[in-house]
């Protein structure tokens, strides 16, 4: 037990706290996308991707508005910058600072904003997910929510020409969204929620 008189550096100890929790959080990102988005084949591109280290995936440290700001600049510099075969696509997770869906909407505005100011559109795609994400006019416990629901308030960094690339190979690209809500309507909210609940297992 630490005491007033204890010798621990507390910025270090927050540190490591800090970093603790960014581990978890990346390891049940990653354990979403393989047991949930690509094990019932909710994004059909996913899982060659998911098998190689081309696949980022990285933690805000904090919940400051700065911090959740810098980590998106850094991000969108860094995927431009990279090779396909370094940095195929990067998911950037957020475990505080967004927990309220209204004001991770209004972050994914202004993340959409920067990238036009930064000349990136036509380069790189947002994909925006949420644990409480809601589409507009679905009822509150319609299925189709949890095509955009994951762990943790997180976007998704995707090229442009992998995207395009993806869906100019995939047959009837436009019904995946039907499908994946048909899928999860099979599986049941029961089957959903117990899925998620096994990503810490």
């Amino acid at each position: 037990m630490l005491s007033l008189g204890s010798s621990v550096d507390i910025a270090t100890l927050v540190s490591a706290v800090s970093e603790i929790t960014n581990e978890r959080a990346i390891a049940r990102v990653r354990a979403w996308i393989e047991r949930f988005v690509v094990d019932l084949n909710l994004c059909p591109f996913a899982r060659p991707v998911v098998s190689t280290d081309a696949l980022r995936i990285v933690a805000c440290e904090s919940a400051s508005p700065e911090a959740i700001a810098t980590l998106l600049i850094t991000e969108f510099d860094l995927l431009s910058q990279s090779s396909e075969s370094d940095i195929a696509t990067s998911v950037l997770v957020f475990p505080k600072g967004l927990e309220d869906f209204d004001d991770y909407l209004g972050f994914l505005d202004d993340a959409q904003t920067l990238l036009e100011e930064l000349g990136l559109g036509g380069e790189i795609q947002i994909a925006s997910f949420h644990p409480d994400y809601r589409f507009e006019g679905e009822p509150v416990d319609a299925v189709s929510h949890f095509t955009n629901r994951a762990p943790y308030p997180l976007i998704h960094l995707l090229r442009e020409t992998l995207v395009t690339n993806a869906l100019d190979a995939y047959p009837n690209p436009e019904r995946i969204p039907e499908r994946n809500i048909q899928t999860l309507e099979r599986l049941g909210l029961a089957g959903i929620e117990s899925l998620l609940n096994s990503l810490d297992r």
